[in-house]
């Protein structure tokens, strides 16, 4: 979870003269945000988001991310590539942390997705797979399964704390998906985050694709499983949605297409989606003092997608 940095508003001022943007008008702090600082800056010009990255970030992947949003752009994607200061530079130091400035897309976060929503936004992934297609940058996912097993033994048995019988629970659950995860299928650069708050959306239509910081190269209909398991069901985990879970689906595969080994390992793909949130979810309840100024995420919310998908997904992907 983020430890939010503030910053102030000589701090800001002084900051927004490096580039050709006016004057400070004024900065709140978006509470959404769970891995980085986030204002919302408006100047005498325009609008922004001005991004702190926080302990998850290393401020070494940040080139990958900056070149990915404009490559994405490029090909007239909505994403919001970072603004260059007067002399081109992208990422700057602020409060002791890697910063960058953002071009502000307008649109809001659904929190409960309608189908047509839901189809929307997985065609807009289908198109950011195609757009993402020859980009010649790769990063290996820093989430990715080969560190579920470290992370879930650094977790150990303070996961019973969360609930008596969880470090067994999940420990024979990472065996599982450990022993079925597909080494074959296609891989490209993924967004590997595109929860609905990720998204934003003027009624049924995207118009922004944001919070780039877990992208890398993986699987691709690893990407698709991460977003089904996000959208489909509530935040709890306890209501799933097989209307919005079809037009997924529907959505990505007529924007993109699936193939056939891709859409038998989704019930594995989504398993694993689940476990790598549970994992982060229980790493970060074990370790935020319940006091902090973010919400923690009950973990408990992703072993029930994950128990789902053990049991309903090869039915539910066929």
């Amino acid at each position: 979870m983020a430890v939010y940095t503030q910053v102030s508003a000589e701090a800001l001022s002084a900051f927004l003269e490096k580039f050709d943007v006016g004057e400070l008008v004024s900065a709140k702090g978006i509470a959404e945000g769970v891995e980085n600082s986030n204002y919302l800056v408006d100047t005498s010009k325009s609008r922004f988001i001005l991004t702190l990255y926080e302990k998850r970030v290393a401020a070494g992947d940040l080139p990958y991310f900056m070149a990915l949003l404009e490559h994405l752009a490029d090909k007239g994607l909505p994403v919001p590539p970072a603004v260059p200061d007067r002399d081109g530079t992208l990422i700057h130091d602020l409060e002791g942390r890697p910063a960058c400035l953002i071009q502000f897309l307008s649109g809001v976060s659904v929190s409960h997705p309608t189908p047509a929503q839901a189809r929307a936004a997985a065609e807009s992934m289908g198109k950011l797979h195609k757009a993402a297609a020859d980009f010649a940058l790769d990063r290996p996912n820093s989430m990715g399964v080969a560190e579920w097993q470290p992370l879930f033994e650094r977790c150990g048995r303070e996961l019973d704390t969360i609930q008596p019988g969880l470090y067994d629970r999940a420990g024979k659950a990472l065996d599982t998906i450990l022993a079925a995860w597909p080494s074959d299928l296609p891989t490209s650069a993924i967004h590997a985050d595109l929860f609905p708050d990720n998204v934003l959306m003027l009624g049924n239509r995207v118009t922004g694709l944001i919070d780039f910081y877990f992208a890398c190269t993986d699987i691709r209909a690893y990407d698709l499983a991460v977003m089904h398991g996000a959208w489909a069901f509530d935040g709890k985990g306890e209501n799933f949605s097989p209307e919005v879970g079809a037009a997924l689906i529907e959505g990505y595969t007529a924007s993109f297409g699936l193939r056939a080994d891709e859409c038998a390992a989704l019930p594995i793909l989504a398993e694993g989606a689940a476990l790598r949130f549970f994992l982060t979810r229980a790493w970060d309840w074990l370790n935020t003092p319940a006091d902090a100024l973010v919400t923690r995420k009950d973990p408990l919310a992703y072993m029930r997608r994950l128990d789902f998908y053990a049991e309903k997904g090869d039915a539910l992907f066929a």
